[in-house]
């Protein structure tokens, strides 16, 4: 029985000891080689003195040494937070110190570029560097280990710890609508209980090669691992540039999988696909954001063997739908039905369902509700309640997505729309508050609302809309975000006013203000 995220591998390394796991493009693991790097690296957190439940952080792109940390940390009882590579060190700094992250696995290079966040980060004793190209006066605070080290340590017995389905295991992080990202509390049974449900409708096997393009501390990304894992496929890991060299990577690997967000899927059904990837691609899937119909017409076009999956999901429950392959040509904007063992729920306010064809708040109930919100009681309160009172019994929690939808009346379901002001930009959801607060750091800044514009593309496009004190241009704007910020938070509108609209309250009138610059959709850029 499964009830902790490394006994995924464990149970696959049994029965597939010598089959490939992992593929980064630079090194191979079989599942026999993973299970002993695990053990090994799991003994050493344990030895370094990591109590149970601890966290490390993992600042790391797509290689096998993240994979790897993350099932060690479950091995050693602790929590693992990946850190989207993407982000700057300040955004790291929250991340490290709202969990206070005792240990942080990331490359020598990484290292230097955090030097001026370490004295900030005050629970944070270790570093786990994956090479020598570090500078020691730059963490002389922090003990330092280097990866190959740890594990050529010998140990006499191997140690892990027991831990059941329902402690953390993970925390992601995830931009709200206001303020810094939120910590998304996951435990083993969310991981596992969301690998067994993906891998059951997408009919996964051994047989699969998974390619791996989305960020591990994406919830969607770390599906593609956990699901591959779990059914002793090989999973791919990429960090790619263009989007033609995903294409490549498919047809070198003869990939199977791929998962992706729609701006990727719009410049990859820009693309020619070579006849071996027609063969060899069993199915795509989408999620992050709605793909629109030309876009997936046209990989349609391309990949005629190929079965796309259509799927909503929220971090707070991992997923939550998905589409049959044989329901698109019927109902290609529909979110389809819950994923198996979870239910969906189309709420009123007050909680009661509601008829087909009446817009409601989508609900998620079920073994892949997560935790809630780390070191957040209020905002864990908003988002995770009952659905109903129920007298006889201690009341489920479930999910309140925030997200409006309708039902049909064959149980289809359709997304309306966003009840908060987030920005849902390149598959990221991206918080408008986290952005202005960047932008108010500048100097000649004296206003600042960020805003989410449509966009074929990117789905919402970022756009700053700024009032300055006549100091500054839109160039110097441009190339304090280009250092501030990572790359899918750059803004493609920066528009200078002389005034905000504001509501009674004197707060900025958001729906205004979208009204007022929506037509930046239609510039020319």
């Amino acid at each position: 029985m499964i009830h902790q995220l490394d006994q995924i591998l464990t149970q696959t390394a049994l029965h597939y000891p010598q089959k490939l796991a992992l593929d980064d493009n630079k090194k191979q693991l079989s599942y026999q080689n993973l299970e002993s790097m695990v053990s090994q690296l799991a003994d050493n957190f344990i030895r370094l003195g990591l109590s149970v439940g601890s966290r490390i952080g993992i600042y790391l792109p797509k290689q096998i040494e993240a994979v790897a940390t993350k099932f060690a940390a479950s091995r050693a009882g602790l929590v693992f937070v990946p850190i989207n590579p993407l982000l700057k060190p300040h955004q790291v700094s929250y991340i490290l110190q709202d969990c206070n992250v005792e240990l942080l696995v990331t490359s020598g290079p990484r290292s230097k570029q955090l030097s001026e966040i370490y004295s900030d980060c005050n629970e944070l004793k270790q570093l786990v560097l994956l090479d020598e190209k570090y500078d020691a006066s730059l963490i002389a605070s922090l003990n330092v280990q280097i990866w190959a080290e740890l594990l050529s340590t010998p140990s006499d017995q191997t140690q892990s710890r027991n831990r059941i389905d329902q402690d953390l295991a993970a925390i992601l992080y995830t931009s709200g609508s206001t303020g810094n990202p939120k910590g998304v509390c996951l435990s083993h049974r969310n991981l596992i209980a969301g690998a067994q449900s993906v891998c059951h409708y997408l009919e996964n096997t051994k047989e699969d090669i998974i390619l791996a393009v989305l960020p591990l501390s994406f919830d969607y990304g770390l599906s593609q691992v956990t699901t591959g894992l779990l059914v002793g496929a090989t999973v791919v890991l990429m960090e790619y540039l263009l989007p033609r060299d995903v294409i490549r990577q498919v047809e070198k690997h003869q990939i199977t999988g791929l998962a992706a967000v729609p701006p990727l899927w719009f410049q990859l059904a820009q693309l020619d696909w070579p006849d071996s990837c027609k063969k060899s691609l069993r199915y795509i899937t989408n999620s992050g954001g709605a793909m629109p119909k030309a876009t997936l017409q046209h990989l349609r076009g391309h990949l005629p063997n190929t079965k796309p999956y259509l799927m909503y999901g929220l971090t707070e429950a991992f997923r939550s739908t998905y589409l049959e392959p044989s329901e698109i040509d019927k109902r290609s904007d529909s979110i389809g039905k819950a994923i198996p063992n979870a239910e969906i729920l189309v709420c009123r306010p007050d909680g009661s369902e509601c008829d087909a064809g009446e817009i409601g708040e989508l609900v998620h109930r079920g073994v892949h509700v997560s935790l809630g919100y780390w070191n957040a009681p209020e905002k864990t309160a908003i988002r995770f309640k009952p659905v109903a009172a129920n007298s006889n019994y201690i009341p489920e929690l479930a999910v309140w997505s925030g997200d409006q939808v309708r039902r049909d009346n064959d149980g289809f379901l359709y997304f309306i729309g966003r009840a908060d002001d987030m920005i849902k930009c390149s598959g990221y959801r991206i918080s408008p508050s986290e952005l202005e607060d960047t932008l108010f750091l500048m100097q000649g800044i004296k206003e600042v609302a960020a805003l989410g514009i449509k966009d074929d593309q990117l789905g919402q496009a970022v756009a700053l809309i700024i009032i300055t004190d006549g100091s500054i241009d839109e160039a110097a704007i441009k190339k304090y975000c280009m250092k501030q910020l990572p790359n899918y938070m750059q803004p493609k509108y920066i528009e200078l006013v002389d005034k905000l609209p504001r509501n009674p309250n004197g707060k900025i009138h958001r729906n205004q203000l979208k009204d007022q610059f929506a037509q930046l959709a239609n510039k020319n850029h």
